[in-house]
């Protein structure tokens, strides 16, 4: 019969019997923390995919709707509208983009010049360096200041949309007002030499126009009135200006009802952007008229 003791019935049992091995037990580890990596990594990529998707989506968004607005705005200048009866072939081929423009209502026309009643509207103007309302340099920086107000250099910050045309005209000293709301106008003083170049403002603003923050930039209404206009295609020049203006000022003084108001200085607006084809161009000079006495 076997006699055991009993500090060997209550011996702990030997750890050499119950130690894991050192390769199963780092394989275990490994075995157990892969799949925790895999997810880790899976949930990371992931996450990274569904923002490039998003990004991808949202881009794609902004990129159709940027190009539906370009595509909008060329459509203006590519298919123009024809507001203006034509007198001749030279008229019937000159248009102008599909802008807001000045309203107006015909009154007569001859073979030489139409009568036109022109509805109140507001203008942005600024006076135009040089001695020359068509000088190329002047002309754009006039231009670009004011384009500058009508996209946002405002006191309310807002983009205002395009009109036609930009009206240049010769200006008295005292500050005589400007109208003409699609041409950008342009006005000389007489003794000093000065032209204005002035925008059409949206007409849905009324005289809720936010304030330039340039100085040089100024808001001014201008009243009804009525004007004798004559049409002609080409790039404006000083020269075609001074011509044009003479022969409408020696036609006038044949009509039986009109007649050149006193102190009227000639006015020019132009519909087109630069890059319209000469034959194509809608350009116009007008005098301020009055109907003759009885």
């Amino acid at each position: 019969m076997l006699l055991l003791s009993p500090s060997s019935i209550f011996a702990p049992p030997s750890t050499s019997r119950i130690r894991p091995s050192p390769i199963k037990s780092m394989a275990v580890n490994r075995s157990s923390s892969a799949p925790a990596q895999r997810r880790n990594g899976m949930s990371a990529l992931e996450a990274r995919s569904s923002l490039v998707i998003a990004l991808a989506s949202q881009t794609s968004s902004l990129s159709q709707k940027l190009l539906t607005e370009l595509t909008s705005e060329t459509a203006k200048y590519v298919f123009p509208k024809r507001i203006f009866e034509s007198r001749n072939l030279k008229e019937a081929l000159m248009s102008v983009p599909d802008l807001e423009t000045v309203k107006f209502k015909v009154l007569k026309r001859t073979d030489q010049y139409e009568i036109r009643e022109v509805k109140p509207y507001f203008v942005a103007e600024t006076t135009m360096p040089g001695k020359s309302g068509f000088d190329l340099n002047g002309a754009s920086q006039s231009f670009n200041t004011l384009a500058e107000y009508l996209f946002g250099k405002n006191t309310k910050k807002e983009s205002m949309a395009m009109t036609t045309p930009v009206i240049t005209c010769r200006t008295q000293s005292d500050g005589e007002k400007m109208e003409m709301t699609t041409p950008v106008i342009t006005k000389r003083a007489e003794d000093q030499e000065k032209w204005r170049m002035s925008f059409v403002m949206p007409s849905n603003y009324g005289s809720d126009l936010p304030l330039p923050k340039d100085s040089s930039v100024t808001i001014k209404e201008v009243p009804r009135k009525t004007v004798a206009v004559v049409a002609f295609s080409g790039f404006v020049n000083d020269e075609e200006v001074k011509a044009r203006e003479s022969r409408l000022r020696t036609a006038l003084k044949g009509d039986a009802e009109f007649q050149v108001k006193d102190g009227a200085l000639v006015e020019v607006a132009q519909y087109n952007p630069p890059f319209t084809l000469p034959f194509t161009r809608r350009n116009e000079i007008s005098l301020e008229v009055e109907r003759k006495q009885e």
